[in-house]
């Protein structure tokens, strides 16, 4: 048996590509064995707070002397941190807004990403060191290298910073550009290319849902 952590963050609740890959991956993971669970958290549904208090960055043996955070602050970190080291497999479903992560799911990172708990540091280990974490993004337009949007992305490679070389994960990116092909009129022209790329990116969620669903590579991680 494994458990999921199934994040999604698009404010759109109906049409949205990169909730549509993630329910493709949340399904095959809970059909892949009997027992596997999938813990949902809609983070543009029931948004997080900022992080209350500055202090909330660091483990409490990190802190200062004088770090005084509000009890129920530090209690929602703990259970936020508590969900994702109990999950075996972490999915993060987003679109770029404005070229970076939309503000619920930077919300989510700030409470866990804790050197000190989450992260390595001095006084602790790497309790996150290999585990899997599955990125879905998707992408109005087209961020080819030589087009006009590229290394434009600025939400991908932070993920892949904060919780691959910081938090140690194991990421993988699944991507669908070009979702606005059909509603822009200067990208009507790569409308197959942009449902080519949607498809492509359903299978790939559904086989690696599976596939980090078996309780044999559960246990290889």
């Amino acid at each position: 048996m494994s458990t999921l952590l199934h994040l999604d963050s698009s404010a759109d609740r109906s049409t949205s590509r990169s909730r549509a890959i993630t329910a493709a991956f949340a399904s095959a993971f809970r059909d892949a064995e009997p027992g596997n669970t999938v813990v949902h958290r809609d983070l543009h549904a029931d948004p997080l707070p900022h992080l209350a208090d500055a202090s909330l960055h660091w483990a409490a043996r990190l802190r200062s002397a004088d770090a005084s955070p509000e009890p129920a602050a530090e209690d929602l970190q703990q259970r936020l941190i508590a969900e994702l080291l109990g999950a075996d497999v972490l999915l993060l479903g987003f679109p770029l807004y404005n070229y970076s992560l939309p503000s619920s799911l930077k919300a989510w990172l700030d409470h866990v990403h804790v050197p000190g708990q989450t992260a390595p540091s001095a006084i602790s280990g790497a309790p996150l060191t290999g585990r899997p974490a599955v990125l879905v993004t998707s992408r109005g337009g087209d961020y080819d290298s030589g087009t006009v949007n590229e290394g434009r992305d600025h939400a991908t490679p932070v993920l892949e910073l904060i919780l691959g070389e910081e938090m140690g994960m194991a990421v993988t990116v699944i991507t669908t550009s070009l979702t606005l092909a059909s509603s822009v009129p200067a990208l009507a022209g790569q409308t197959d290319r942009s449902e080519s790329e949607y498809a492509h990116a359903l299978r790939l969620a559904r086989d690696l849902g599976e596939r980090f669903g078996s309780s044999t590579t559960t246990r290889q991680r």
